[in-house]
């Protein structure tokens, strides 16, 4: 035999070039089914996680309750369990309190059957720290699962107060855009929006506020919100021989339009919205593709009375919004609701603990 022969021979991978014109095709839709398929085991993996989770914390809190003991059998409890699973992981006496919190937290065991089950337990605990409502903790859950939130941004989000901020721009979007996709385009502003990772900003010129947002703008885009894309800063636009700049331009996927904003560091003035339209007008002619619906536009201000921005709406048909945007929070929330808020001292302090069991 020669040496030739004696190395193994493997077939070639054919090139796409060689292929039939409906393999792409068939390529897109066998990854559908796999990325569907590995969703729904992440999910039935995370729903049985919890399941299992709540019976245990069930148990505890039964046992508890009946008998009157305290911590000290939960260490016990987390000893043997490791002595009788070596194998297995988080059963330390921190996550067996935090399943006795579960099942205390959630007294039906059909939470297991809502959309927060297929989050990981790691965001539940996150829930369990920061939310005493029962509704809230299934509000963000729910969003957590939409928007796809890591744990982080979770609590980030609690933080920042979202479910009192989210869709409350006043627009005129229910007039000027279709219905199918005026309740979207309202649920994707908010007001205030929290610049809070640009620092104080007092006396900051528009242009300054304008920079550290495209320095950050990570952290703006997760402001914004789920669908944004960043197109670019001070964008020109040129009409019958004139140039106009934008401050930001973004796309949102979602409700395929182009979004301008104009970012204003002074009170809102109605004056304003006109310089927002003309720049609407010819994102519309010059920019959007056919397809695209017509261009949003968002007025962010540091301040504004709702009252004055509803009526300057009003003579506008193209869909604008106007919001305040602030550094602060604290600023901006009435007084119940910011004493609710976890201090920025214990965010940091969770978000740096030990997650070795979550």
């Amino acid at each position: 035999m020669s040496t030739e022969d004696s190395v193994p021979r493997f077939p070639s991978t054919p090139a796409r070039s060689t292929l039939p014109d409906w393999y792409p095709d068939l390529l897109d839709r066998v990854s559908s089914h796999i990325t569907t398929g590995h969703r729904r085991a992440v999910s039935a993996a995370n729903t049985e996680v919890l399941r299992s989770y709540w019976a245990i914390g069930s148990e505890i809190l039964n046992r508890q309750e009946s008998e009157g003991w305290g911590t000290r059998v939960i260490d016990r409890l987390s000893a043997d369990l490791k002595s009788r699973f070596p194998a297995a992981k988080g059963y330390s006496p921190r996550n067996l309190k935090y399943m006795r919190a579960f099942a205390a937290a959630w007294t039906d065991a059909a939470i297991v059957q809502q959309p927060v089950a297929q989050l990981p337990w790691g965001h539940h605990t996150r829930l369990l720290d920061k939310l005493d409502d029962p509704q809230l903790r299934l509000l963000y859950g729910a969003a957590a699962v939409e928007y796809g939130w890591s744990r982080a941004v979770l609590a980030l989000q609690i933080e920042g107060g979202f479910h009192h901020r989210s869709g409350k721009a006043v627009t005129n979007f229910a007039t000027a855009i279709e219905s199918e996709r005026s309740d979207l385009a309202q649920q994707s502003t908010k007001d205030p929006y929290l610049f809070d990772f640009l620092g104080s900003t007092d006396g900051w010129r528009e242009r300054e506020v304008e920079e550290k947002l495209v320095e950050h703008v990570g952290k703006f885009l997760l402001e914004l919100g789920q669908g944004f894309a960043f197109v670019g800063q001070q964008v020109r636009l040129e009409l019958a021989g004139d140039e106009f700049f934008c401050d930001l331009l973004f796309y949102h996927l979602h409700l395929r339009c182009y979004v301008v904003i104009e970012l204003k560091a002074v009170p809102f003035n109605a004056a304003f919205l006109g310089q927002l339209g003309l720049y609407m007008a010819v994102v519309d002619d010059i920019l959007a593709k056919d397809g695209d619906k017509p261009t949003i536009g968002l007025l962010l201000c540091k301040n504004r009375k709702e009252v004055v921005a509803e009526y300057a709406l009003r003579g506008f048909k193209a869909p604008i919004g106007v919001a305040e945007w602030t550094s602060a929070i604290n600023n901006s929330l009435p007084a119940e609701f910011e004493s609710a808020l976890p201090s920025v001292e214990v965010l940091e302090a969770e978000l740096a603990g030990s997650s070795d069991d979550l």
